[in-house]
């Protein structure tokens, strides 16, 4: 048993937790952040920005901060599969695989539906947090799991990175209180489906998915409070590792330094986004895929409809 929780441990490592940090602290290595939206409810502010690396997919960051919410209650939240079948209305399936209860590492399966540009897909993902200071650090990627047999359909995301920096900042207030809880995420995965497609379906339901986390979270806050008991997930996201002084002074996060780099790379690359997009490009390059992609991925009225909206944004 211990040397099974062992194996399950070593599948998210404190590697994973070092290329967590160089992504908040924009030290990765990468190409430049180019901001995509800017949106917000009275309780809640995201932003999102994207990059597109040399090889992979495109890779996105969101920054959501919830006000009059705790690190702690979002970390929940966030892990609770059980809760979130009642508000994400993509995730279909969800089970428990494996779990350290040591490290709290989790191997889990999800069912995910696209009803924009995809068939279901499903993901085998290995997930850990680590804790220094009241932060709490979650890394969800995909991982290989002989126990689970791979399938026709739903077809199975092999790439998959999604992990956050959960941390208690000001509120918008401005009162000085730490009473907000700010949410950085780094997202990417390989589904399967032609990337400038993808681009397009995430540009346009990036903000309906993104909306519901507050009525979500806030529903969740009332269930806790009502004293309903933990799910197991939400449960074993209360199992940290604490990241020792020696890390952690290593891969401090300069909290100030960290979001001014963000917002330099996103001025920068607002310039590039004011360039007038010849028409005739979205729509040929648009038709082209329209007839050639497979049928499920993605109707051609919605494409059209969505190319006319980077044709407007060109004339503009």
């Amino acid at each position: 048993q211990n040397e099974e929780q062992s194996n399950v441990a070593n599948l998210v490592t404190e590697k994973d937790l070092e290329h967590l940090c160089q992504l908040i602290e924009m030290k990765d290595g990468g190409p430049t952040w180019i901001q995509m939206m800017d949106c917000s409810t009275p309780g809640m502010r995201c932003q999102a920005w994207r990059r597109e690396p040399k090889t992979g997919p495109p890779q996105y960051q969101t920054r959501t901060v919830f006000e009059n919410a705790t690190p702690e209650m979002v970390r929940d939240f966030f892990w609770d599969d059980e809760f979130r079948a009642t508000w994400d209305d993509m995730l279909a399936y969800s089970a428990m695989i494996d779990e350290c209860l040591t490290t709290g590492t989790m191997i889990v399966q999800w069912i995910r539906k696209f009803p924009f540009f995809c068939s279901d897909r499903e993901y085998i993902i290995g997930r850990r947090i680590w804790e220094s200071g009241g932060s709490y650090y979650c890394v969800t990627k995909g991982v290989p799991c002989l126990s689970v047999p791979r399938r026709a359909k739903p077809r199975r995301v092999d790439l998959y990175y999604s992990s956050w920096c959960i941390r208690a900042v000001e509120s918008r207030m401005g009162d000085g209180r730490l009473i907000a809880c700010e949410v950085l995420l780094f997202h990417h995965e390989e589904m399967g489906v032609p990337w400038e497609i993808a681009k397009l379906g995430v540009k346009h339901g990036m903000w309906g998915t993104v909306k519901k986390f507050e009525p979500g979270l806030r529903a969740y806050q009332k269930a806790r409070a009502s004293g309903v008991p933990l799910s197991r997930p939400a449960f074993m996201a209360q199992i940290t590792t604490k990241i020792n002084s020696g890390l952690h002074r290593s891969l401090a996060v300069n909290e100030n330094s960290s979001e001014a780099k963000v917002a330099a790379a996103a001025t920068s690359s607002n310039r590039s986004l004011g360039r007038k997009i010849p028409k005739w490009l979205i729509f040929g390059g648009v038709f082209v895929l329209a007839c050639s992609i497979d049928r499920g991925l993605l109707t051609k009225a919605f494409i059209f409809g969505v190319a006319r909206k980077f044709a407007n944004i060109g004339k503009r």
